[in-house]
């Protein structure tokens, strides 16, 4: 007897979490900028924080690929990359200099386990399990650097004006410019490193997720 499995049931189910903690998450950290009272002020800054835009990208990016897990093109390979690569240096960041440094509500706890940690492990897990790969390119990569640079000019030079900034290692009214800018370039070679690694990672990697159903035999 002869049965053929479902396609892309364990991609579609790994997407599908990071997917609903994203969700989870922002909608949590809204719903507590919606109801602050300087509303206009709340929202722009939550939407400034690198946290929030890749925990975005990752939810698109999984939404998509639920959807399709196959999904190709060079557009849709740049916005995985860039949502592999943010999420995952969000987690890192967060957990070597960020935990700790504030006390939260149940809620506000609730949303920083989903936004920095199940969904940056989620990702990547998502990504080494079911990919999808191969997909990768030195252009690629190159253009998954415009994202997170714009998002650096966007903060420094935001910050100039409104002298607010969203991580106390990038505030310069604080630690100065000089600190802010060196502490900027060492997140900026995780960046790169992770970036060149998940490249590497591909030329050894398996295919994933296979194209074709694989029959199950009795």
């Amino acid at each position: 007897m002869t049965e053929v499995r479902p396609r892309y049931v364990l991609a579609r189910t790994l997407h599908a979490i990071v997917l609903v903690a994203a969700v989870v998450g922002l909608s949590l950290e809204l719903v507590r900028a919606l109801t602050s009272d300087d509303l206009g002020t709340r929202l722009v800054r939550l939407f400034s924080y690198f946290t929030i835009q890749s925990n975005v990208l990752a939810a698109i990016a999984a939404g998509m690929l639920l959807w399709r897990p196959d999904r190709r093109g060079r557009v849709f390979a740049v916005l995985r990359l860039d949502a592999l690569l943010c999420i995952a240096v969000t987690g890192i960041v967060y957990h070597a200099v960020l935990a700790g440094l504030q006390e939260l509500t149940p809620s506000g706890a609730l949303a920083n386990l989903m936004l920095h940690t199940v969904v940056p492990v989620g990702t990547v897990v998502a990504w080494l399990v079911v990919g999808p790969r191969p997909r990768l390119s030195p252009a690629v990569v190159g253009w998954s650097l415009v994202y997170p640079l714009g998002w650096i000019a966007y903060t420094f030079l935001r910050g100039a004006v409104v002298d607010w900034y969203p991580y106390p290692f990038l505030d310069v009214s604080e630690i100065g410019l000089q600190s802010a800018m060196v502490r900027t370039g060492v997140v900026a070679v995780i960046f790169l490193a992770l970036a060149f690694a998940v490249l590497g990672l591909e030329k050894i990697l398996p295919p994933a997720p296979r194209p074709v159903s694989e029959p199950v035999r009795d």
